[in-house]
């Protein structure tokens, strides 16, 4: 008796039960795709969190770059009123989620992680 088969099945289900918490969990603390549009026609602060080099690269026109191990020291020149929207984002949506909880920890209320760059420029129709 060949007992390969199922464990074959329960791999494949394994992976792909992991595969799909892994997009749940990086998707998740980031904001819907309709609240920032809204936030962003408001007047929300948008910050790119990702090094001066990749900042250079390429970035949104109305994007401030605010390099993660900075954000602490400087946001304060650019966000003056702790209860203004900032919308965060880098390369992939992690260090924006860093960015998010050091903001949170220094009183400003409403933070919100927009994700990768990728997502932040379709949010703003450049792709």
């Amino acid at each position: 008796m060949d007992y390969s088969e199922p464990m074959d099945w329960i791999l494949i289900a394994v992976t792909v039960a992991l595969f799909i918490a892994y997009m749940f969990l990086r998707r998740k603390g980031q904001i819907s795709r309709e609240a920032a549009a809204t936030y962003l026609q408001r007047g929300a602060v948008l910050i790119d969190v990702r090094s001066p080099a990749e900042y250079a690269t390429g970035h949104l026109p109305q994007a401030i770059n605010i390099p993660l191990p900075q954000i602490d020291s400087l946001i304060g020149s650019h966000v003056n009123d702790k209860n203004q929207v900032v919308l965060l984002h880098c390369q992939s949506g992690a260090r924006s989620g860093v960015a998010k909880n050091k903001l949170d920890a220094l009183g400003y209320t409403r933070v919100y992680n927009l994700g990768s760059y990728d997502r932040a420029a379709r949010i703003l129709g450049r792709r």
